[in-house]
């Protein structure tokens, strides 16, 4: 025991020794992690928008592509698509947005397919170069397309892969002897889910679900055929469970906590006025961020210049809640949570929806805690339709006659 106690004392000392040599970590932004193509980042339905961006393992609808692909297994219509549209820095603009479009269809109970297309606009810029000679106007934007198939393994488990275009021109012209052209990338999803039902005294039905979506895992991005410097896509880990109860058969309550990691390099913290005989800054902590991308998804678990504390603060936090009333009008809140070192994203969310025959309707609206948000004052909607097995729709009206 103590021998134990004597090495714990060393490696606590070890570890100590370790932080003492690292300047104090700074809150000017320089921690956070950046990634080409953001935009994939932007949760483009006004549901989870209204629940703080949670939906890994909430109940299915269209728009799981985004956030679980693997839900559509479990999906209780036969088909359906939706269509919404995220303003962007509405408070400055009015010609920045994400506007997407799903769809999804079941094959049997086990099978199901699904695609979408997201299409980011930014809007009119005037580009200019050194000495402000105007060069043109011209409107970047940024898209994806994917597809997906998802399948039921057992009654409660499902898995999913997904394969994704992803497509960014942000210079849409030759900006004077820099070689631009857009940039590309393929990506893929790997998604699990699981949905298991239980019976507790008092409801007439309860359910516990999780998901597990690791996406955009996809090939590092560049703009120019010349340049050696190529950024790595937001591959992200999203995991969570969620609790829906039935209070009785017209109310119904759904909790959900969605945990958030991007699996993309920590920028280490590099000594001041310091290069290598290569040319490249010296690392004092952390790792070297040009990796593969493989090695990047690994690196990311560990890399964080300043120990298990910083890693702990890349893991996003979002918690919502989420009632229906006899499956007709749904009331939403959520909270979302990022440290003040890696974005300082806080902000709560409230949202509403109407579901009628096969057509439905979300708002959303965003509310900023620690800094201005580029939703916030913004009325987020998404269109839904969705549609029943014509055989399943005639059996349901057979029993609704005999009783």
């Amino acid at each position: 025991m103590k021998i134990r106690l004597i090495l714990l004392f060393f490696f606590a000392l070890m570890i100590t020794r370790t932080f003492a040599q690292l300047p104090p970590e700074p809150t000017d932004g320089s921690r956070v992690i950046s990634t080409a193509v953001p935009f994939l980042t932007i949760s483009p339905d006004a549901r989870s928008g209204g629940m703080g961006d949670v939906g890994v393992s909430s109940s299915p609808d269209a728009y799981s592509m985004f956030w679980n692909p693997a839900k559509y297994a479990f999906s209780d219509k036969a088909f359906g698509f939706g269509i919404g549209y995220v303003p962007w820095l509405r408070g400055l603009v009015n010609d920045i947005g994400l506007a997407s479009v799903v769809g999804f269809g079941k094959i049997g109970d086990k099978q199901a397919i699904a695609a979408s297309l997201r299409f980011f606009s930014m809007g009119a810029v005037m580009f200019t170069n050194d000495v402000g000679q105007e060069l043109g106007e011209v409107k970047p934007n940024e898209w994806t397309i994917d597809a997906t198939y998802a399948r039921k393994f057992s009654r409660e488990f499902s898995g999913a892969v997904a394969a994704r275009f992803i497509y960014s021109n942000l210079v849409p012209v030759n900006y004077g002897p820099v070689d631009v052209r857009p940039g590309t990338s393929i990506a893929a999803d790997v998604a699990l889910y699981y949905h298991h039902e239980m019976e507790i005294k008092g409801l007439s039905n309860a359910s516990i679900d999780f998901g597990l979506n690791i996406s955009n895992i996809g090939a590092k991005m560049s703009y120019s055929s010349s340049s050696i410097v190529r950024d790595f896509i937001p591959t992200t880990l999203r995991f969570g469970p969620s609790f829906t109860m039935d209070i009785d058969d017209y109310n119904r309550v759904s909790i959900a906590v969605d945990f958030a990691k991007l699996l993309v390099p920590t920028p280490p913290v590099y000594y001041n006025d310091s290069t290598g005989s290569d040319g490249k800054k010296v690392i004092q902590a952390g790792y070297d961020p040009d990796v593969s991308v493989v090695k990047g998804m690994i690196q990311s678990f560990y890399d964080a210049p300043y120990g298990f504390k910083e890693e702990i603060q890349e893991i996003n936090l979002a918690v919502a809640a989420e009632y229906w009333y006899n499956k007709l009008f749904s009331i939403r809140a959520g909270y979302f949570y990022e440290s003040k070192y890696k974005g300082n994203r806080q902000f709560f969310t409230l949202g509403a929806g109407l579901r009628y025959n096969v057509f439905g309707l979300d708002f959303s609206y965003l509310i900023p805690i620690q800094q201005n948000n580029p939703l916030q004052n913004t009325l987020q909607f998404t269109l839904l339709f969705n549609f029943d097995n014509a055989k399943k729709g005639v059996a349901e009206k057979e029993a609704a006659g005999a009783n």
